[in-house]
């Protein structure tokens, strides 16, 4: 695998290769069938975004690479090409995770260069994944960023935040601290056809309340609404009724964006399931990453009557350590949560 090649600016987060002191071992458990953990010791746990773009945040710390969430329209799943595995099943199955992460994380924290700027989890794959369960990398990065005066934002599919929910209340007396949950439909049954390993609809409204109730702004994110099959005005009037009743504070939604090999993954998806809505995207999308305009503005029209009507669309006061999602964000600076 092409891990010797990976750099300390690499965009999701540093791996070092294999030849350069970084891989420990792979690791095959029964209680995660199925799945094969690359445990490696990171030199970096920062990683810088690019200047000049469009996110709401420069800095990120990306624990692992892969997701056993399996999501068929994420985003991320290119990254892993740079391994020499395949953006499909690989991805969700071959899992890379930084066990040294928290050392290296609170090493730079206490660099006198640290200028405390927000960093960002969950901007490319889950940090509450299943794999959390086994190597508890969480406590120990929430715990570091509090303890350096760092704020930090969180976004996540996984119930498993539940666990930490003690540790992000008492890191929120000292930073500010965002927290999302990503819920993109309520039908379980096309949820565990296109996001196969993750947590119920359900579990994740439950989560969305537990948070809410610990006195957290939730912002969720309904990314993506998939085209045809999740933006008709019945579900997406019950998806945002279930998560205002649930205690959110805002809900973000936009379309779905299919980059790179995600799209042939996805569109695989969709021949096998929906075939009759294949011509349909080759027109929604063409050769493209996105919608048509036309569609994103026909979507928009939908959306916000609905978020106003839930009262989804509003900015709640900063509580102490406790930041409020956005209510209108960029849609570019949400691309990386599609």
């Amino acid at each position: 695998m092409r891990w010797q090649s990976q750099t300390l600016d690499a965009d999701d987060g540093a791996l070092p290769g294999l030849e350069r002191a970084g891989f420990v071992r792979s690791v095959q458990t029964p209680e995660f069938e199925g799945i094969t953990f690359h445990e490696v010791l990171c030199k970096s746990a920062l990683n810088k975004m690019p200047d000049g773009g469009s996110l709401p945040f420069n800095w990120t710390v990306n624990p692992m690479r892969g997701c056993s969430h399996a999501c068929r329209y994420c985003f991320a799943r290119p990254t892993h090409e740079y391994l020499d595995l395949d953006a499909g099943a690989d991805f969700d199955s071959q899992i890379v995770v930084k066990t040294n992460v928290v050392p290296i994380l609170r090493k730079e924290l206490h660099k006198r260069s640290w200028r405390r700027e927000t960093v960002a989890l969950g901007s490319n794959t889950d940090p509450y994944q299943r794999a959390e369960g086994r190597y508890r990398l969480m406590p120990g990065i929430i715990g570091a960023l509090a303890e350096s005066g760092t704020g930090f934002s969180i976004l996540t599919k996984g119930t498993l935040m539940r666990r930490d929910l003690p540790l992000l209340t008492q890191a929120a007396q000292q930073v500010p601290v965002h927290l999302a949950v990503s819920l993109a439909m309520l039908d379980a049954d096309l949820q565990r056809s296109l996001e196969p390993g993750t947590p119920s609809p359900r579990a994740r409204l439950d989560l969305i309340s537990s948070l809410a109730d610990a006195g957290f702004a939730v912002n969720v994110m309904v990314a993506p609404v998939i085209p045809y099959l999740t933006d008709s005005s019945t579900q997406l009037d019950e998806l945002f009724g279930a998560i205002a009743d649930a205690g959110a504070a805002s809900v973000v939604a936009f379309p779905m964006h299919l980059r790179g090999s995600t799209r042939g993954w996805f569109l695989n998806w969709l021949a096998e399931t929906h075939p009759a809505l294949l011509r349909r995207y080759r027109q929604l999308y063409g050769r493209g990453t996105s919608v048509t305009p036309e569609y994103s503005a026909w979507l928009r029209g939908r959306i916000e009557p609905l978020l106003e009507k839930h009262r989804l669309n509003r900015e709640r006061p900063n509580e102490p350590g406790v930041r409020s999602g956005p209510s209108h964000p960029d849609d570019r600076q949400l691309a990386l949560f599609a």
